[in-house]
Formats: structure tokens, sequence, C-alpha cells
């Protein structure tokens, strides 16, 4: 019950404090947001991150199938190949969720 109480207690001082807050600062809050990520530097950042990631991911892969070899069930292995497969035809220009991958 002392659980209970504490929490609703800590949700009515937010929401008051919210409130007292208003959509002024909501709006400034959100301006800055969208401004941020608007930014050239932030987005190329977020771009080089995103290769890296990629890139990351590869050598992760390489290292792992390479360790794990014949050790990887046949239905596991066939998806892996069939993947691959569609991703040659298509150029490697989409992935499974239709987003680029470069």
């Amino acid at each position: 019950m002392r659980y209970r109480l504490t929490f609703v207690i800590g949700v009515a001082v937010g929401y008051v404090l919210g409130t007292r807050a208003g959509r002024e600062r909501y709006e400034q809050l959100k301006k800055t947001a969208r401004d941020i990520s608007q930014n050239p530097a932030v987005r190329n950042t977020a771009e080089s991150a995103a290769q890296q990631g990629r890139v990351f991911a590869g050598k992760a892969y390489h290292t792992v199938s390479e360790k794990v070899g014949d050790r990887v069930p046949e239905t596991v292995a066939q998806r892996v190949r069939s993947l691959r497969e569609r991703s040659a035809h298509n150029g490697g220009a989409e992935d499974d969720w239709g987003t680029s991958n470069t």
C-alpha cells in the first residue's frame, strides 16, 4: 500500500509540475529537439555511427560464422543462404524492412 501511495503522489507531483510548465515549454523542447536532429553535423555523425555499426556487425558476423562453422543446424544454414541469395539479387539495396543499407 505504501508503494501505491508513493506512486500516486509521484504522478500527482509530476502532473502539477508538468502543467505549470505548460504548452509553451513543450513546444520549446520540441523545437529544440527538431533543430538538433536537423543539424548537419548531428546528421553526419549519426550516419557515420550507423556506417561503423554496419562494418562492425559484418566483421562480427564473419568471425562468428568462422568459429561456429558446421555446428549450425541445417535449417538455419539454409535460411542464411537464402537471405544471402536474395540480397545478392537485390544488389544489397534494401534489407527486409525496406530501409537502405547505405
